[in-house]
């Protein structure tokens, strides 16, 4: 499946209120030695990168970190069809189960982040979220949300 594809699937769920974006791309990588494709997951919010794959996750010596069992060499050994299909596996996992579902192949703290944009979850869950996770990019959003939350309720009132 394109990217493309997956990310209008993935918008449909997420909060409007807030700037948030998700993007993936490959860059091409060419050298004397031969070719390969970079591939890169990044999410923003506001503008700020706040999720950065391989950056936050490949150490300096091109192992990827987060992976358990087995050593991965980025660039020729990626997650980027994994987070796919972690992302793949959140938008098709029923509403009613999604907040409290484990997602086993969550290697990198992407889960409680599309938990803080989903807009099926209400403040009461946002809150439960935030006393829950010490996931910096999801508590990020859920302080997004949450001032938004607030700021139309004083508009409802007003």
């Amino acid at each position: 499946m394109r990217f493309s594809k997956l990310q209008r699937e993935l918008y449909k769920i997420t909060c409007k209120n807030i700037n948030f974006q998700i993007h993936c791309s490959a860059y091409p990588m060419r050298s004397q030695y031969g070719s390969t494709n970079l591939p890169r997951y990044w999410i923003t919010l506001e503008k700020e990168i706040i999720f950065d794959y391989p950056k936050q996750f490949v150490k300096t010596d091109g192992t990827v970190k987060n992976i358990s069992g087995h050593k991965r060499y980025y660039p020729y050994e990626s997650d980027v069809s994994k987070i796919s299909d972690l992302i793949r596996e959140y938008i098709d996992t029923p509403k009613n189960e999604v907040f409290d579902k484990t997602f086993e192949n969550d290697f990198w703290g992407l889960i409680n982040i599309l938990k803080a944009v989903d807009r099926r979850n209400g403040t009461k869950r946002l809150l439960k979220l935030k006393k829950k996770t010490k996931n910096i990019s999801a508590n990020k959003i859920i302080e997004a949300r949450l001032k938004f939350l607030k700021n139309s309720d004083n508009m409802k009132t007003d």
